[in-house]
Protein backbone atom coordinates (compact mmCIF):
# COMPACT_ATOMS: atom_id res chain seq x y z
CA UNK A 1 0.00 0.00 0.00
CA UNK A 2 1.03 3.38 -0.79
CA UNK A 3 0.23 6.71 0.42
CA UNK A 4 -0.04 10.12 -1.25
CA UNK A 5 -0.14 13.47 1.23
CA UNK A 6 -1.68 16.50 -0.86
CA UNK A 7 -1.15 19.44 1.02
CA UNK A 8 -2.44 23.12 0.05
CA UNK A 9 -0.22 25.90 0.74
CA UNK A 10 -1.40 28.28 3.85
CA UNK A 11 -3.18 31.85 3.02
CA UNK A 12 -0.78 33.81 1.07
CA UNK A 13 -0.23 37.82 1.64
CA UNK A 14 -1.40 40.03 -0.53
CA UNK A 15 0.09 42.96 1.07
CA UNK A 16 2.56 44.00 -1.41
CA UNK A 17 0.64 43.48 -5.05
CA UNK A 18 3.44 44.34 -6.99
CA UNK A 19 4.78 40.95 -6.08
CA UNK A 20 5.15 38.62 -8.11
CA UNK A 21 2.09 35.62 -7.49
CA UNK A 22 4.85 33.46 -7.63
CA UNK A 23 6.67 35.61 -4.96
CA UNK A 24 3.68 36.07 -2.67
CA UNK A 25 4.60 35.43 1.22
CA UNK A 26 2.44 33.88 3.60
CA UNK A 27 0.30 36.43 5.62
CA UNK A 28 0.17 35.67 9.15
CA UNK A 29 -3.14 33.44 9.48
CA UNK A 30 -0.97 31.28 6.75
CA UNK A 31 1.82 31.37 9.55
CA UNK A 32 -0.57 30.17 11.93
CA UNK A 33 -2.19 27.63 10.48
CA UNK A 34 1.26 25.90 9.39
CA UNK A 35 2.04 25.48 12.84
CA UNK A 36 -1.42 24.17 13.55
CA UNK A 37 -0.71 21.35 10.48
CA UNK A 38 2.71 20.90 12.04
CA UNK A 39 2.17 19.90 15.33
CA UNK A 40 -1.25 17.59 13.56
CA UNK A 41 1.48 15.99 11.56
CA UNK A 42 3.79 14.78 14.39
CA UNK A 43 0.99 13.67 16.30
CA UNK A 44 -0.70 12.18 13.90
CA UNK A 45 3.00 10.31 12.44
CA UNK A 46 2.75 11.46 8.88
CA UNK A 47 5.81 10.52 7.86
CA UNK A 48 5.93 10.47 4.00
CA UNK A 49 9.39 9.47 2.86
CA UNK A 50 9.56 11.98 0.01
CA UNK A 51 8.18 15.63 -0.26
CA UNK A 52 8.23 17.47 -3.35
CA UNK A 53 7.23 21.06 -2.87
CA UNK A 54 6.29 23.69 -5.48
CA UNK A 55 9.16 26.65 -5.69
CA UNK A 56 6.65 29.42 -5.07
CA UNK A 57 7.55 31.10 -1.90
CA UNK A 58 3.84 30.74 -0.18
CA UNK A 59 4.77 26.64 -1.02
CA UNK A 60 8.27 26.43 0.83
CA UNK A 61 6.95 28.70 3.52
CA UNK A 62 4.06 26.27 4.59
CA UNK A 63 6.65 23.52 4.39
CA UNK A 64 8.75 25.48 6.77
CA UNK A 65 6.00 25.46 9.06
CA UNK A 66 5.19 21.97 8.78
CA UNK A 67 8.60 20.17 8.39
CA UNK A 68 9.58 19.85 12.33
CA UNK A 69 6.30 17.89 12.41
CA UNK A 70 7.86 15.36 9.86
CA UNK A 71 10.86 12.78 10.25
CA UNK A 72 14.28 14.12 10.42
CA UNK A 73 15.48 12.46 7.93
CA UNK A 74 12.63 13.06 4.72
CA UNK A 75 14.04 13.67 1.81
CA UNK A 76 12.64 17.11 0.45
CA UNK A 77 12.93 18.47 -3.22
CA UNK A 78 11.49 21.52 -4.76
CA UNK A 79 10.46 21.92 -8.65
CA UNK A 80 9.33 24.54 -10.58
CA UNK A 81 7.00 21.83 -12.17
CA UNK A 82 4.85 21.67 -8.88
CA UNK A 83 4.15 25.75 -9.46
CA UNK A 84 1.03 24.36 -11.16
CA UNK A 85 -2.65 24.79 -10.94
CA UNK A 86 -3.47 21.57 -13.09
CA UNK A 87 -4.23 18.34 -11.96
CA UNK A 88 -2.50 16.98 -14.73
CA UNK A 89 0.69 18.91 -14.06
CA UNK A 90 0.34 17.42 -10.66
CA UNK A 91 -0.02 14.02 -11.91
CA UNK A 92 2.65 13.70 -14.75
CA UNK A 93 5.00 14.53 -11.37
CA UNK A 94 3.84 11.76 -9.57
CA UNK A 95 3.91 9.62 -12.41
CA UNK A 96 7.71 9.70 -11.87
CA UNK A 97 7.69 9.14 -8.08
CA UNK A 98 10.76 6.35 -7.84
CA UNK A 99 8.74 2.85 -6.96
CA UNK A 100 11.07 2.13 -4.18
CA UNK A 101 9.14 5.17 -1.86
CA UNK A 102 6.29 4.19 -0.06
CA UNK A 103 4.90 7.85 0.90
CA UNK A 104 4.91 10.83 -0.84
CA UNK A 105 3.81 14.47 0.59
CA UNK A 106 3.30 17.29 -2.33
CA UNK A 107 3.02 20.68 -1.52
CA UNK A 108 0.81 22.89 -4.01
CA UNK A 109 -1.68 24.91 -4.93
CA UNK A 110 -5.09 25.02 -5.71
CA UNK A 111 -7.74 23.89 -8.02
CA UNK A 112 -4.69 21.25 -8.59
CA UNK A 113 -5.17 19.91 -4.94
CA UNK A 114 -8.57 19.80 -5.22
CA UNK A 115 -9.09 18.46 -8.68
CA UNK A 116 -6.50 16.16 -8.00
CA UNK A 117 -7.83 14.40 -4.53
CA UNK A 118 -11.38 14.32 -6.28
CA UNK A 119 -10.04 12.52 -9.17
CA UNK A 120 -7.89 9.85 -7.57
CA UNK A 121 -10.28 9.24 -5.04
CA UNK A 122 -12.91 6.38 -5.54
CA UNK A 123 -14.01 6.34 -2.51
CA UNK A 124 -13.28 7.68 0.84
CA UNK A 125 -15.05 9.50 3.93
CA UNK A 126 -15.09 13.42 3.25
CA UNK A 127 -15.05 13.49 -0.64
CA UNK A 128 -18.17 15.58 -0.07
CA UNK A 129 -16.04 17.67 2.01
CA UNK A 130 -13.28 18.14 -0.72
CA UNK A 131 -15.93 18.79 -3.30
CA UNK A 132 -17.04 21.49 -1.11
CA UNK A 133 -14.16 23.19 -0.36
CA UNK A 134 -10.11 22.52 0.06
CA UNK A 135 -9.19 25.30 2.00
CA UNK A 136 -5.55 26.69 2.45
CA UNK A 137 -3.55 24.66 4.25
CA UNK A 138 -5.46 21.64 4.30
CA UNK A 139 -3.64 18.06 4.00
CA UNK A 140 -5.62 15.59 1.52
CA UNK A 141 -4.58 11.52 2.54
CA UNK A 142 -5.02 8.90 -0.20
CA UNK A 143 -4.03 5.32 -0.07
CA UNK A 144 -3.73 3.26 -3.21
CA UNK A 145 -2.14 -0.32 -4.09
CA UNK A 146 -0.62 0.49 -7.65
CA UNK A 147 2.43 1.64 -8.59
CA UNK A 148 3.49 5.81 -8.75
CA UNK A 149 3.26 5.51 -12.33
CA UNK A 150 -0.16 3.80 -12.64
CA UNK A 151 -1.95 6.25 -10.40
CA UNK A 152 -4.99 6.67 -12.26
CA UNK A 153 -8.53 8.18 -11.28
CA UNK A 154 -10.91 6.52 -8.91
CA UNK A 155 -8.02 3.71 -7.76
CA UNK A 156 -6.98 5.42 -4.33
CA UNK A 157 -9.45 5.81 -1.07
CA UNK A 158 -9.26 9.28 0.60
CA UNK A 159 -8.20 8.11 3.92
CA UNK A 160 -8.08 11.65 5.58
CA UNK A 161 -9.24 15.62 4.99
CA UNK A 162 -7.87 17.67 7.40
CA UNK A 163 -8.51 21.54 7.61
CA UNK A 164 -6.94 23.93 10.02
CA UNK A 165 -10.55 24.79 11.10
CA UNK A 166 -10.82 21.25 12.44
CA UNK A 167 -7.41 21.95 14.00
CA UNK A 168 -8.40 25.17 16.00
CA UNK A 169 -11.06 23.71 16.70
CA UNK A 170 -9.41 20.46 17.97
CA UNK A 171 -6.55 22.96 20.49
Amino acid sequence: MRRLYLLRHAKSSWDDPSLDDHERPLAARGKRASKLMRRYVEDEGVAPSLVLCSTATRAQQTLEGVQAGLPWNVEVRSSDRLYTFSREGLLRVIHGIDERVESAMVVGHNPAMQDLTLELAGEGEGLVDVARKFPTCTLATLDFGCPWCELAPGVAALAGFVRPKYLKEKA
